[in-house]
């Protein structure tokens, strides 16, 4: 087996890339390096400079490197920049996507792994988000997230690729400080950042009908991602006949932004009590993820807690942002 990493240098991608070739298989990365690192990388594994939406790049790449199965994770992810330009976003997701596709199939590849999003859910008013709870997505990412979904399986119906789709979380943490996510987009970092610059963190509405007031989300360490990856691509090896997955990926638990926000303060030594602001639009009290399946399906279970998802994550920020 020979693996396409598509985004393979990013935060996430570098993680995967790292857990398969520990796991001995057999792996090369395309990435755009627009937010891609290529330091992240073991230094054996083949990087080409590209992207997605570059239809003869992937054909050549499929057949010289003989790809016998591709992880896609090469997307743009933002949900506010995504409102602001839709139609990149689906150009950049959706299209790319189709476009990979396209050349997976006319170079007889079979398996396909998705990275998809728990934003295809959109903010459903249930305890546990299972698969089969209904996708109703809010903004323009998680709306790019869900067409991929329908445009992977249906590939794999057409083509006889072997489809899995994984819905992430929320994923923090880093399995090694120089794989740290560098961006300021998600909660933890965005935490660290306003500590960084001597600012109280902020809270976003605290009258939620939750315990203390604040959102609940389910946390998952990328390291733990990874290995789901790994998990879910050799379920793809082994598959004999063609078929479609898909698995939400978290630990099936919740913290509390104020919660997750004492852990980041007795890791950082940083105690000071947030800010509370008022309420973001379309924030939901409660997203938390079923992970039942991905037990069932994978034989796989989140292994790390979110005090260890901070201390990673914190030790990546300081080797990035000094300190």
């Amino acid at each position: 087996m020979t693996w396409l990493i598509t985004g393979g240098a990013g935060y996430i991608g570098a993680h995967v890339a790292r857990a398969m070739t520990d796991a001995e298989e057999r792996v090369l990365v395309l990435d755009d390096l627009s937010t891609g690192v290529p330091a992240r990388l073991p230094a054996h594994v083949p990087l080409v400079h590209g992207s997605s939406l570059d239809a003869d790049l992937l054909k050549r790449v499929c057949a010289e490197h003989g790809v016998t199965g591709v992880v896609h994770l090469a997307a743009r992810k933002q949900v506010a920049e995504s409102v602001a330009q839709p139609a990149r976003y689906y150009r950049e997701n959706v299209g790319g996507l189709a476009t990979l596709l396209e050349a997976v199939a006319e170079a007889g590849v079979e398996r396909f792994l998705f990275s998809s999003s728990a934003a295809v859910y959109g903010n459903p008013d249930v305890d546990l988000i299972t698969e089969d709870t209904p996708c109703d997505p809010v903004n323009p990412y998680g709306e790019t997230k869900l067409a991929g979904e329908w445009l992977v399986r249906a590939a794999g119906r057409a083509h006889g690729i072997s489809t899995v789709c994984l819905r992430y979380f929320n994923v923090a943490g880093a399995a090694a400080p120089e794989l740290a996510d560098t961006g300021v987009f998600n909660i933890v970092p965005m935490v660290f950042d306003r500590l960084t610059r001597d600012e109280a963190p902020r809270i976003f509405g605290d009258d939620y009908p939750t315990p203390d007031g604040t959102c609940i989300r389910d946390y998952i360490h990328v390291a733990d991602l990874a290995e789901a990856h790994l998990a879910a691509a050799r379920r793809l090896t082994g598959a004999t006949t063609p078929g479609d997955l898909t698995v939400n990926i978290g630990r099936g638990e919740g913290v509390s932004v104020r919660e997750l926000i004492t852990v980041i303060g007795e890791v950082s030594g940083d105690r000071r009590p947030p800010l509370v602001e008022a309420r973001r639009p379309g924030d939901a009290p409660r997203a938390v993820a079923s992970a039942s399946r991905a037990a069932e399906e994978l034989g796989w279970t989140a292994r790390r807690e979110v005090r260890e998802m901070v201390e990673s994550a914190w030790q990546g920020w300081l080797r990035h942002h000094g300190g």
